[in-house]
């Protein structure tokens, strides 16, 4: 595959409302496959939003419901579905988790958020993943981390060097941090030559307002597109060639000097 067209859902998140926002995913889903896509991608948490203090009587036991949900809809409309990441309850123990579906419904991977968000008491409610995000989609090696890992390049930088092409970031990232969410971007497609994926929530949640932004970063660091505030469905089409060409002309994981650090 040379060139991937993907779909960023920038939705909106009910808090707590588990019914109403599977029922908003699925129509934006069917939206973004109505106009062309291989891949959609939805923000992180969507089903519940960051309603930790009953995060465990909300989450998805085994992910079955998702998977239900996202398995039916990859298959009847031919997309690659990667569902943002949703509360995922195992053993008793409730993780932030992404899930990968291929054109077929199968579910190819899923990746648990490494880091957890102390400034919003994520860690109190949630337990960190114990593996990283590598996935392929359309044969295409790609990863997936979620929004505060975007803070950690060594983790990105593992991604890349294990041959990840695009950096996927579902996010909840919230005002007044913007500059920030722009500048960890560009960098983390610049110093890894990756395209960077962002799919970003917009709304309030209490106090805190999101600010959505998604974005979409070549392996030169050039924004390619970056969305608003508003909800939305956003089609960019990225040229994979372009990151072989970029890691030949400035071959920065030959230069590296592993002896050193």
């Amino acid at each position: 595959m040379e060139k991937l067209r993907i779909a960023i859902i920038q939705m909106d998140i009910a808090f707590g409302h588990v019914k109403a926002n599977r029922r908003h995913a699925d129509q934006l889903i069917r939206e973004a496959a109505a106009k062309g896509t291989d891949l959609v991608v939805l923000p992180e948490l969507w089903t519940t939003a960051y309603d930790l203090t009953r995060i465990h009587d909300l989450a998805d036991d085994s992910g079955e419901q998702t998977k239900e949900q996202m398995s039916q809809l990859a298959s009847s409309l031919n997309i690659n579905i990667l569902a943002g990441s949703v509360a995922y309850k195992q053993d008793g123990k409730v993780y932030n988790t992404t899930l990968l579906f291929d054109r077929n419904g199968n579910q190819t991977a899923s990746y648990s958020k490494l880091h957890l968000f102390r400034l919003m008491e994520e860690e109190q409610y949630l337990h960190a993943g114990t593996a990283e995000g590598q996935i392929q989609i359309e044969g295409v090696p790609c990863a997936t981390i979620i929004c505060y890992d975007l803070r950690f390049p060594e983790l990105t930088r593992k991604l890349a060097l294990a041959g990840a092409k695009i950096l996927f970031v579902p996010a909840e990232w919230p005002h007044p941090r913007l500059h920030h969410w722009r500048t960890l971007q560009v960098a983390r497609a610049i110093e890894n030559q990756m395209f960077v994926v962002s799919c970003n929530r917009v709304g309030r949640a209490g106090d805190t307002e999101f600010f959505g932004h998604s974005m979409v970063v070549d392996p030169w660091g050039e924004v390619l597109f970056e969305a608003g505030e508003e909800e939305g469905i956003f089609h960019v089409k990225i040229d994979l060639d372009l990151v072989d060409s970029v890691r030949k002309r400035i071959p920065i994981f030959e230069d590296r000097r592993t002896d050193m650090y």
